[in-house]
């Protein structure tokens, strides 16, 4: 957030800062010259109030936007991280 804009200039104005907020930069709205509310974009507002993800959500999340290959050192970065020995013996 640059400038803020007055209650009045927001009024003025109200359609291009609602696009500037679609676009993903907040507007700081002030009174006075002090700060009394920001206008962002609703895929903002809910990431802020949603529900926060669990960790196996946020992975999957993760893993349908990046592709192994794609990571540094590639897809065989995790070859060697899952050890494939028998196991240990337990006594039950």
């Amino acid at each position: 957030m640059e400038r803020g804009y007055s209650i009045a200039e927001a009024r003025n104005h109200l359609a291009a800062l609602i696009h500037d907020a679609e676009a993903g930069s907040p507007v700081r709205i002030t009174r006075r010259g002090r700060p009394v509310a920001v206008l962002l974009s609703h895929s903002q507002y809910e990431r802020l109030t949603g529900r926060p993800q669990r960790f196996w959500e946020a992975l999957e999340a993760f893993r349908a936007t990046v592709a192994p290959e794609d990571l540094e050192g590639g897809a065989e970065v995790f070859e060697d991280v899952r050890d494939r020995a028998g196991g240990r013996d337990v006594a039950l």
